[in-house]
């Protein structure tokens, strides 16, 4: 139940340790420790009208503590001391600087990932060698040497301005987009937090086409599964079920925003999507000229992928088997593009390779609602 508070609270208090004290472990053992003392007291004595204060207050109390320990200078513990609860703006002050600290591109993208998603979210060091498929004690060591790298690059804790901000706002962008997409593909509280983390960013047009393009994503997550917990296309989504306040507000702020970047121009990908009443209104030549602008801003095989069945949809399936047969060796193997080509010869009449391709896409997929998404697919194919 106090998850929520404890998520919030936990990035607080280390962003604003770290910058009075410059020791990250001290911040984070301090920030864990107030959490504990809480799971201990609330349920017996009732959760405090400010809880976040009470945990900042708790993490204070227990740096102050460990510092007179170490005999620290004084100046540190006087500037402890005057620590009162943050409000908002000075505590979004410490987050933006944590987060371009995290992300800064000395560190290795996984590395700026991790560091953001344990310091500034409190993801618990297991669950992120979960998601990254390696043990907790690989992880700690890799959280370690970042943070060493931190302190021995001297990496300013600050949020840059100027031409430093430019070159480094990709990188956080990057991270928090890489943190949405994680939490989208099955940790909606993962994707909710990477949201309001690029909220806390200077109002640039690519932030503001981010957090669009979160927002409008985000904003079918009630649809995307069914009851047993199966995949539903975009195509058999009910969309009175997503959340048209995100979506509007997402419209809204491309609405102002110039298109300079490829989160700009995902988030009108994801609007045409988002604003079509349904399926069969899909504008998909508008569609299919923004994914032709991609590809020349951003290219990969994934957007090469989703380009081909823009073309399908707009221009007929030959269109769209051609663009695929074009980047073929480069996507071998990736069960979407194996899904895409199933899909298009389905719509090109050929019901029978349909089929195989789909149960080849099942073969190598990465989820299991995803495989069995697939094979559904497959049969459904098999029985026509």
């Amino acid at each position: 139940m106090n998850e929520p508070i404890f998520r919030e609270a936990y990035g607080r208090i280390v962003a604003t340790l770290i910058r009075l004290t410059g020791d990250w472990s001290l911040a984070e053992d301090c920030a864990m420790d107030a959490v504990e003392a809480a799971l201990e007291r609330w349920p017996r004595d009732g959760t405090p009208a400010n809880p976040g204060g009470w945990l900042m207050t708790a993490a204070r109390n227990r740096a102050i503590d460990q510092l007179r320990r170490a005999a620290l200078a004084d100046r540190k513990l006087r500037d402890l001391s005057l620590l009162q609860d943050p409000e908002p703006a000075p505590a979004g002050d410490d987050r933006l600087r944590l987060i371009f600290t995290c992300c800064h591109p000395a560190l290795a993208m996984e590395s700026r990932v991790a560091l953001t998603l344990r310091t500034v979210i409190g993801v618990p060091t297991a669950e992120i060698a979960r998601l990254f498929l390696v043990g907790e004690s690989a992880m700690t060591r890799r959280l370690s040497r970042a943070k060493a790298k931190i302190a021995q690059a001297r990496i300013p804790y600050r949020v840059p301005s100027g031409p430093v901000l430019a070159e480094r706002l990709p990188s956080v962008l990057a991270v928090l987009y890489l943190l949405f997409t994680r939490g989208y593909d099955g940790e909606p509280e993962l994707a909710e937090e990477a949201i309001r983390l690029a909220r806390l960013l200077p109002p640039e047009p690519e932030v503001n086409a981010l957090v669009a393009l979160c927002l409008l994503q985000h904003s079918r997550r009630a649809t995307r599964q069914d009851g047993a917990g199966d995949l539903v296309t975009l195509e058999h989504q009910d969309r009175s079920g997503w959340d048209h306040a995100a979506i509007a507000e997402a419209v809204g702020l491309l609405a102002g925003t110039p298109v300079t970047g490829p989160y700009a121009i995902q988030a009108h990908i994801a609007a045409c999507h988002a604003t079509a009443p349904d399926f069969a209104s899909t504008d998909w030549p508008t569609l299919a000229a923004w994914y032709d602008q991609l590809a020349r801003v951003h290219p990969s095989p994934v957007v090469e992928v989703n380009r081909a069945v823009a073309h399908g949809y707009a221009y007929g399936p030959a269109a769209g088997l051609e663009l695929l047969a074009a980047v073929q060796d480069a996507v071998a193997g990736y069960a979407p593009a194996l899904a895409a080509r199933a899909e298009l010869t389905e719509r090109a009449g050929d019901a029978a390779a349909a089929a195989g391709l789909f149960r080849q896409a099942a073969e190598v997929a990465t989820s299991d609602a995803e495989r069995r998404a697939l094979l559904k697919r497959s049969g459904a194919m098999h029985m026509s």
